[in-house]
C-alpha cells in the first residue's frame, strides 16, 4: 500500500522560506516519478515541481525559487521554497505513480498525500 505523508507547512511572511517533506512508504522514490502540486481556494490543483530519474521539472511560477530534492535513505522527497509570495498560499500535495500525460496535471498521478497548508502573508 502506497502512502505519502506531507509535513512542513506553516505561515510565513513574504520573502520567507519553508521546506516541505513527503515521506513515502510502499514505493521506492528513487525508482518512481513523484511530484508536488498545490491547490488554492477556488482554483484547480496545479503541478509545482516533479522529480524522476530523468530530471526535475518546475512550473514557470516557481522556477528559480523552489527546489526539489530527495533523501533515498529516508525515502523522502522535499520541496525547498524560497522567496515566497502571497500567491504561493495553497494546500500543497505530494503525488506519486505517474501514469502518463503532462506531469503537471492531477490525473497523471495515482497516489496522493493529505496535503500540508502553506500561507504567505504580505
Amino acid at each position: 500500500q502506497v502512502q505519502l505523508l506531507e509535513s512542513g507547512g506553516g505561515s510565513v511572511q513574504a520573502g520567507g522560506s519553508l521546506r516541505l517533506s513527503c515521506a513515502a512508504s510502499g514505493i521506492t522514490i528513487s525508482r518512481r516519478w513523484l511530484a508536488w502540486f498545490r491547490q488554492a481556494p477556488g482554483k484547480e490543483r496545479e503541478g509545482v515541481a516533479s522529480f524522476n530519474t530523468g530530471g526535475t521539472y518546475y512550473a514557470d511560477s516557481v522556477a528559480g525559487r523552489f527546489i526539489v530534492s530527495q533523501d533515498n535513505v529516508k525515502n523522502t522527497l522535499y520541496l525547498h521554497m524560497n522567496s515566497l509570495k502571497p500567491e504561493d498560499t495553497a494546500m500543497y500535495y505530494c503525488a506519486a505513480w505517474y501514469r502518463g500525460g503532462s506531469w503537471d496535471v492531477q490525473s497523471s498521478f495515482t497516489y496522493w498525500g493529505q496535503g500540508t497548508q502553506v500561507t504567505v502573508s504580505s
